[in-house]
C-alpha cells in the first residue's frame, strides 16, 4: 500500500471527511493512474515496439483484440442510452459512427478487419470469433457488464484511458511500418485514432470533472479508470501467456502456424 492509500485509508477510519480535490489535482491523479497501469508498459507491447514478435503473434493480437473492438460501440450505446442529456448522447453518438462507420466511409472496425486480413487471416475469422482466447472473451464481457452496471459517472471514466492512448498509437504506427513492413496495408485505424481518440477523451474528461461533485465521485472515477486499465492488461496478459510464454493456447483457441520471428 502507497502512503498516500494509507493516509486516506487512515483519516477514514478517523471518520475525518476527505477534501475534494481541486480540478487540477483531480486531473494529474488520472495521468499518474495511467502511467503506472496503463497498457503501455505491458511485455507484450514491448516485444511488438521491440520487432520481436512473430507473424502467428500478431495475428494472434489482431484476432483478439478484433473482438475488443466490436463491442466498443455496443459499450457506448450502452453508455448513451443510460443519460437523460440529450447533449451528452449527442457528443456520445459520435464514438459509434467512428467504429461502425456512417454506411459511406469504413469505421474502426472494418479497418481493424483490414489489420487482421494484413496479418495473413481471413476476416471471416475474426467475424465468427473463431480462436479467440476465453479470457478476452471474459475481459471484454466485464467492461460491457461494467458500464452497464456501474453509475453513469463511472462508466464515462472508464473510457479515459483514451487520454494515454495517443502516444502510445503514434508509436505503435512508428515500429510496426519499421519491423512489420508487410502490415503497411492494414494501420489505417490507428492513423485515424491518432485524431478521435484526444476529441473523445477531452469530452469525457470535461464531462467527468463536471460531473464528480465529491471527494468520493472523484475516487469512484478513478477506481473506474483502474478498472479499466486491468480489463486491458488481462487481454495482454492472456496473449503472453498463450503465445509468447510458456505458449499454451487453451483448446479451440487460435494455433499458431510457425514461430520464428518476422522482420
Amino acid at each position: 500500500m502507497t502512503d498516500g492509500r494509507r493516509m486516506v485509508k487512515a483519516a477514514a477510519n478517523q471518520g475525518a471527511p476527505l477534501t475534494k480535490l481541486s480540478q487540477n489535482e483531480f486531473i494529474a491523479g488520472f495521468h499518474a493512474i495511467g502511467e503506472v497501469r496503463y497498457h503501455h508498459r505491458h511485455p507484450f507491447h514491448l516485444l511488438m515496439h521491440e520487432g520481436k514478435l512473430t507473424r502467428s503473434q500478431l495475428q494472434a493480437w489482431a484476432l483478439n483484440r478484433y473482438y475488443y473492438q466490436s463491442r466498443i460501440p455496443m459499450k457506448d450505446a450502452v453508455i448513451m442510452a443510460r443519460s437523460d442529456d440529450a447533449a451528452f448522447r449527442l457528443a456520445w453518438r459520435k464514438r459509434i459512427l467512428d467504429h461502425d462507420g456512417d454506411g459511406v466511409k469504413p469505421g474502426g472496425i472494418e479497418k481493424w478487419l483490414r489489420l487482421v486480413e494484413a496479418t495473413g487471416l481471413p476476416r471471416e475469422m475474426a467475424l465468427q470469433g473463431d480462436g479467440i482466447l476465453p479470457a478476452t472473451r471474459f475481459a471484454v464481457q466485464a467492461y460491457v457488464d461494467f458500464v452497464s452496471t456501474r453509475p453513469l459517472l463511472q462508466a464515462v471514466a472508464s473510457s479515459l484511458t483514451e487520454l494515454f492512448s495517443g502516444k502510445l498509437i503514434a508509436l505503435r504506427v512508428d515500429r510496426l511500418r519499421q519491423y512489420y513492413p508487410w502490415l503497411s496495408t492494414g494501420l489505417d485505424y490507428f492513423k485515424a485514432r491518432l485524431t478521435q481518440a484526444p476529441v473523445d477523451s477531452e469530452f469525457a474528461l470535461v464531462w467527468v470533472v463536471k460531473n464528480s461533485r465529491t471527494r468520493e465521485d472523484q475516487e469512484n472515477a478513478y477506481a473506474a479508470l483502474r478498472a479499466k486499465c486491468d480489463i486491458l492488461w488481462a487481454q495482454l496478459d492472456a496473449l503472453y501467456f498463450s503465445y509468447v510464454s510458456p505458449g499454451w493456447p487453451p483448446p479451440g483457441a487460435f494455433k499458431p502456424a510457425e514461430t520464428s520471428q518476422v522482420n
